[in-house]
């Protein structure tokens, strides 16, 4: 489902799409820590669909481990990843300071990040800003081309042009009528697709009835007097849950209260959307355009520092918090689960995808105490979930998109996803007459036979 990467051979270079860490439980971060099934030197290229750490998280890695090629992304994604790259780090940093104290306390050797703050930044260097529509060479009847995968901001679908054969790589593919930025857009030539599957066996709710959701999660925790947690993803779910709420104030659907935006990532995310207004969908651009502001309405307070962020521990009465990371496995949403999960008030709405593994899929599943932060907390809370805030598209989003090419594609290969979705997706793909295989972790499959 996660650390997403996947290496094209065309028999005179080498291209990778992605190269994403692995989240979710010990078993699967572990997984960080190997080696690479692939030799990172002989890399000629990385081509990067979007900036979700799960696709963009192990790039510090491959350069300090010898890849010297250069990063191709949308100018938008390499803004982001900056920023992504950087957060990450901090983090690596950190939990190796923690753990390097508990070793000590055991005797043993003190612990090593995965990467360091200076190699986030030495990635940098290899950045290659590309953008929708443009066609990038790469060497002698090689080539690629981004279309607007409509994910997030500066998503991508990779069409790779190699001796007369195609190979597309869906990235993460969005919902169409998704806010703020466009649609997907229909890639028409492919011999072979690489197609994501997260919501491969579901289906999502309507919009409007997903606004009504967070409404409703409002309407309960003005009630109980406490704070509504959401923890949401820095890059797009956050920006996308703040203009859902200043819709819902501007019609007056829900109180005025206060609104915390407590992510230095999601604040310097937020900064880089402000930025890239030519990604933006004309429900969004009118919205904008009629006088609002998603982004600095009243009652809305970034929190930047570790300070402010404390202080919010003393905030009395209804407020809302939005905090990163969106599957409650780093960063500042930890504390304020620490501080509010025992209490009987508060409310936690989820509105992401939860891996298998991560805190936040144990509090989905109706947990009765968790630990957070190396503490056994009760769960008293209120646990809520609003599925249709999802960035992919559902299942008929992905048929629909699958089937949108005008020549057959031989064979669509089925990634990221776990393994009910991916299957299911593949039997509908097969119904509809599409050969459809689910791809497997470390395998390799030869496109010349």
């Amino acid at each position: 489902m996660t650390g997403s990467c996947h290496l094209v051979d065309t028999g005179g270079k080498k291209v990778l799409f992605d190269c994403g860490l692995f989240q979710g439980g010990k078993e699967e971060e572990a997984l960080n820590a190997a080696a690479f099934p692939f030799d990172p030197t002989a890399v000629d290229a990385l081509v990067v669909s979007h900036a979700h750490l799960d696709h963009i998280g192990r790039i510090p890695l491959l350069v300090k481990q010898g890849f010297h090629g250069a990063v191709y992304a949308h100018r938008a994604t390499l803004e982001l990843a900056e920023i992504v790259l950087r957060d990450s780090a901090h983090i690596q940093e950190t939990e190796a300071v923690w753990l390097s104290r508990k070793r000590q306390r055991l005797g043993l050797s003190p612990a090593q990040p995965l990467y360091t703050q200076a190699d986030a930044q030495a990635v940098l260097a290899y950045f290659q800003g590309a953008d929708y529509g443009q066609r990038v060479e790469l060497g002698e009847d090689l080539s690629f081309t981004f279309h607007d995968a409509g994910h997030i901001l500066g998503s991508a679908t990779v069409q790779l042009a190699a001796g007369g054969k195609t190979v597309v790589y869906s990235g993460d593919l969005g919902q169409t009528g998704h806010p703020i930025i466009r649609d997907p857009e229909r890639v028409t030539g492919a011999d072979w697709l690489l197609l994501e599957s997260t919501y491969g066996d579901r289906l999502h709710p309507v919009r409007e009835d997903v606004r009504e959701e967070l409404a409703a999660a409002v309407d309960l925790v003005v009630k109980r007097g406490g704070k509504l947690l959401i923890p949401a993803f820095a890059v797009e779910r956050t920006q996308e849950i703040l203009y859902e709420l200043s819709l819902l104030l501007s019609t007056k659907r829900i109180p005025k209260i206060p609104v915390y935006v407590d992510s230095p990532m999601a604040i310097a995310a937020t900064q880089v959307f402000v930025r890239h207004r030519e990604t933006y969908d004309a429900e969004f651009r009118s919205f904008l355009d009629a006088g609002n502001d998603p982004f600095a309405f009243p009652g809305l307070t970034f929190t930047a520092t570790a300070e402010e962020s404390m202080a919010l521990n003393n905030v009395k009465g209804p407020a809302i918090i939005l905090s990163a990371s969106g599957m409650c496995d780093a960063g500042r949403i930890k504390h304020h689960l620490k501080h509010n999960l025992w209490r009987p008030e508060t409310v936690v709405l989820f509105v992401g995808y939860q891996a298998r593994g991560t805190l936040g899929r144990s509090l989905l599943e109706g947990a009765k105490s968790v630990k957070v932060l190396g503490e056994r907390i009760a769960v008293k809370a209120r646990i809520e979930q609003a599925n249709g805030f999802s960035s992919h598209a559902d299942q008929r989003g992905l048929l629909e998109w699958a089937k949108g090419f005008r020549r057959s594609v031989r064979r669509v290969f089925l990634v990221h996803g776990e393994e009910k979705a991916t299957e299911n997706l593949r039997e509908l793909l097969e119904k509809e007459g599409v050969a459809a295989s689910v791809a497997r972790f470390g395998a390799a499959v030869d496109l010349t036979v």
